[in-house]
């Protein structure tokens, strides 16, 4: 029977540091990770880096100091891999599970590559981290790519997203993506990548604890025996020798759904109020079409920057008064808004071609 890396009843953890620099460094790093009772160690072997000239991975000779890892530490072990040639090396050197990286992730091409090199395994996990931009349909492509390749155990990697403004972040979370795969893929276990989005060692607990309260099955730490030293990454790391302690302080909830009559009495309430919100919206909708039809005959522009504004102004103010996140209502009224212009322009545009 395989011991497949989603089979796992406690969370998920996975650790190690970004990039397999020398032997030691691997070697002193997996050892702090055991320390910290962590069972799964990752470093990357081949980096794909933005630009040449820079640290792209020590290549396949980092593959035999993860054997080691397996061999003297008893932790699996897991790596990236981008194209077939890595998948091969992998298989070879036994290695328990690898992860298709962001990057790789936002091509199909790349993706059917990597999974036509798969067939016929039976003995691997593959992670799956999500694409650089927040396009959950190339995630679940590339998830099920894999899965017709006839891979039995995927796992999804939650890392932020590339956008202009990530705020103080490298990247953004969007927690509505993951969130959103979760309940298409119910049968998809999700680990956060905390190091990624963070892109710096202060923020990374914050994200892991966001995280683990929001129900995802685990986390992947990028960790270093002396990450200022690192070559790839160095903001990111965690100090290996303080990782037992880092996760001592990340609290998993119980994700399993749970009978509670006080419970289903508040998810009623919601159910209510939700279906008076859809009403609402209908009735709002109604509204923009008769407004559609007098502005064909007074010949108006269908948006009304002046009167947009008025809308946005008097909903904040009430908003604040209501205690809200106005960032939150602000940008549910542009989906509101961008709905109305839509369907006024619809309206609008079928008078213009009638006869």
């Amino acid at each position: 029977m395989k011991e497949y890396l989603s089979a796992s009843t406690k969370p998920i953890l996975i650790c190690g540091p970004c990039s397999a620099e020398s032997h030691q460094q691997v070697l002193q790093t997996a050892k702090d990770v055991k320390e910290a009772g962590v069972t799964w160690f990752r470093a990357g072997i081949w980096k794909p880096r933005t630009r040449p000239n820079s640290f792209e991975g020590i290549g396949e000779v980092g593959l035999q100091w993860l054997k080691e890892v397996q061999q003297t530490l008893s932790l699996k072990v897991c790596t990236e891999v981008a194209k077939p040639f890595h998948v091969e090396e992998c298989l070879k050197a036994g290695i328990n599970a690898v992860w298709i990286g962001a990057r790789t992730c936002s091509n199909p091409f790349s993706v059917q590559e990597i999974a036509e090199s798969l067939k016929g395994v039976d003995n691997l996990s593959v992670l799956i981290k999500n694409p650089t931009t927040p396009d959950i349909h190339l995630w679940l492509g590339a998830i099920e790519r894999i899965e017709k390749a006839g891979i039995k155990d995927i796992v999804a990697v939650h890392r932020g997203f590339a956008l202009e403004n990530n705020s103080s972040y490298r990247q953004t979370p969007l927690w509505r993506i993951p969130i959103e795969l979760q309940r298409l893929r119910r049968d998809i276990k999700i680990i956060c990548d905390p190091s990624h989005i963070a892109g710096k060692r202060e923020y990374v607990k914050e994200i892991a604890l966001s995280a683990a309260s929001i129900g995802f099955a685990g986390l992947m730490i990028e960790t270093h025996n002396n990450p200022l030293q690192a070559k790839t990454d160095n903001n990111q790391q965690l100090f290996s020798k303080d990782l037992k302690e880092f996760l001592s302080s990340i609290n998993f909830p119980n994700n399993k759904e749970v009978n509670s009559n006080e419970l289903e009495a508040y998810r009623q309430e919601i159910n209510d109020i939700d279906k008076n919100i859809c009403n609402l919206l209908s009735e709002r909708m109604n509204l923009s079409k008769q407004i559609a039809e007098i502005k064909i005959a007074k010949n108006m522009t269908v948006f009304q920057p002046n009167r947009w504004q008025e809308v946005m102004d008097s909903i904040i103010s009430i908003s604040k008064k209501q205690g809200l996140n106005e960032d939150f209502i602000e940008e549910i009224y542009n989906i509101i808004h961008q709905e109305s212009i839509k369907t006024q322009e619809n309206i609008v545009n079928k008078k213009e071609v009638m006869p």
